[in-house]
């Protein structure tokens, strides 16, 4: 059985990827549990004592000045999580909820939290056993952490709240006794330590990093069919003009672009046909590599943030403190799920661009729209208006969330990131971006048809042909969303990578 051991110092993307897609079971690792339990212990111990901590003999927020009694311990973390009960809209997918999950129980094993180990348990059942609390995907923050979000997760945990198990939504309770998992009672500082972190937005971003990994790549094979389609000048890629500015992202898709049209008959040098190629064949090298630089520094933040402890107050048992500061802000996350938003549509920008391209006769030489009985056809022209609503679009949806900020809790909490905007904004101009990706794909192997293919290159003669394994050239108008929609599972599948990095070996990214 595969399975991931987490202790709060070593989860990868690639781990979230395969517990929340793929299903991978979950354990603490030992070490994780004894840290969990030492820290639980100092918790117990203040509480016996009524010493005055924030969030473990106090209420919360603006309510940090009223001391809790031992005997209200329990009703306070209830009353918390279901008071903070508050998101709308419609459920977040079923593997963001499960990335979630596991994200909140890694920063729990890193051992500064007080939660009991057995909470931490009954949430890696409910992950393991496929038990999916309802998270409505709006109504955080993203400071103090993603609290609505997360308490409808633990709403499960206490019999509340719904789920889906087996296919099926359900109560809280039903969805808990189904899969024989015992419902819990909190107790002091669990609620809290629960629901105060980052882990909704970066769940988001995780997995959108993770495709737009992806599409960044298929934004290269894409683009390699279009120099081929409009016998665009290779001149450009050349190394020695990539290594005098030095950004990686730029060498890289340089080199990628090459390896992808090696032995192509169907590209130019600089004269032959024309001198120069415009902008978005031209300049590939350095849009979609600054995109790459971004997804980067992007993956990099969350590799971070993934084995960190964002919740407050944080127990440290060896001193025997309790410090209450600002972890749960999510301004780390905020700034750079913006920045992923912007580089993604950047890639769609020059997709509809060179899709443009295509379909314009009087810049490609090509039939008008791509289609040989023009008038009686329509071909590609309405492709090119729907690619270019969605960029429009990702033009609205790139303003970033980060820049705003509302102050709550009676202006205790007087600056939040929006951060899980951010990460939802990125979600969907990833959406529209892989549409807008598919159009031009469709696009280029069409023009490709029209053109003559004489040789394509050693990358582009396989996506070439993935394609039309499954999308025959148009001839007479179809319905054309059913073909951009063949298309987009089809780039949404990888299938196409992993046939060109078959034959080259693996892209740049």
């Amino acid at each position: 059985m595969k399975k991931v051991i987490i202790n709060g110092n070593d989860l990868t993307i690639e781990d979230v990827v395969n517990v929340s897609r793929k299903y991978y079971k979950v354990e603490l690792s030992k070490e994780a549990k004894k840290k969990v339990n030492e820290s639980r212990k100092l918790v117990d111990k203040f509480v016996d004592e009524e010493k005055v901590v924030y969030g473990i003999t106090t209420g919360f927020g603006k309510f940090s000045d009223v001391f809790i009694s031992k005997e209200e311990a329990k009703k306070l973390q209830r009353n918390l999580i279901f008071s903070h009960s508050c998101g709308v809209g419609d459920a977040l997918d079923e593997e963001i909820v499960r990335a979630i999950m596991l994200l909140r129980a890694n920063a729990l094993a890193k051992g500064n939290s007080g939660i009991r180990l057995s909470t931490i348990e009954t949430l890696l059942s409910m992950l393991n056993k496929k038990v999916h609390p309802i998270i409505p995907e709006k109504g955080s923050l993203g400071a103090s952490g993603d609290l609505a979000p997360l308490s409808h997760m633990v709403l499960v945990m206490l019999g509340e709240g719904e789920a889906i198990y087996n296919g099926e939504r359900l109560s809280g309770k039903k969805a808990m006794e189904n899969a024989s998992i015992e419902s819990i009672e909190l107790t002091s500082k669990e609620g809290l330590a629960l629901i105060n972190g980052t882990q909704v937005m970066t769940a988001i971003g995780l997995l959108t990093i993770n495709d737009a990994i992806n599409v960044s790549k298929m934004a290269d094979i894409t683009a390699a069919l279009t120099i081929e389609a409009l016998n665009g000048i290779t001149n450009p890629y050349d190394e020695k003009i990539h290594n005098l500015r030095r950004h990686k992202g730029q060498i890289d898709t340089a080199k990628n672009l090459l390896t992808i049209l090696d032995n192509s008959k169907m590209t130019t040098k600089q004269g032959e046909l024309r001198v120069q190629d415009a902008y978005t064949l031209r300049c590939i090298p350095q849009i979609h590599g600054a995109s790459k630089d971004a997804l980067n520094y992007v993956k990099e933040r969350i590799e971070i943030e993934i084995n960190s402890v964002t919740d407050n107050p944080l127990i440290f048992p060896e001193e025997e403190e309790v410090i209450s500061g600002g972890n749960f802000h999510g301004q780390p996350m905020a700034l750079p799920f913006d920045f992923l938003a912007i580089a993604i549509s950047e890639l769609a920008n020059t997709s509809e661009r060179r899709l443009e391209r295509l379909v314009n006769p009087s810049l490609s030489g090509l039939p008008a729209f791509l289609v040989e009985k023009g008038g009686l056809n329509s071909g590609f022209m309405i492709v090119q208006y729907s690619a270019a609503s969605l960029v429009s679009e990702n033009k609205v949806l790139a303003h970033p969330a980060s820049v705003d900020s509302i102050p709550s809790s009676a202006n205790q909490e007087d600056h939040v990131s929006m951060g899980t905007i951010a990460a939802r904004k990125a979600k969907e101009i990833l959406d529209n971006t892989t549409k807008v990706l598919s159009m031009e794909l469709l696009a280029a192997c069409q023009a490709i048809d029209l053109r003559g293919n004489e040789g394509l290159g050693k990358g582009t003669d396989k996506a070439y042909t993935k394609v039309r394994e499954t999308i025959e050239k148009l001839v007479d108008d179809k319905i054309m969303n059913i073909e951009i929609n063949k298309c987009e599972e089809l780039v949404k599948s990888n299938v196409i990578i992993e046939d060109v990095e078959e034959s080259i070996g693996t892209l740049n990214y």
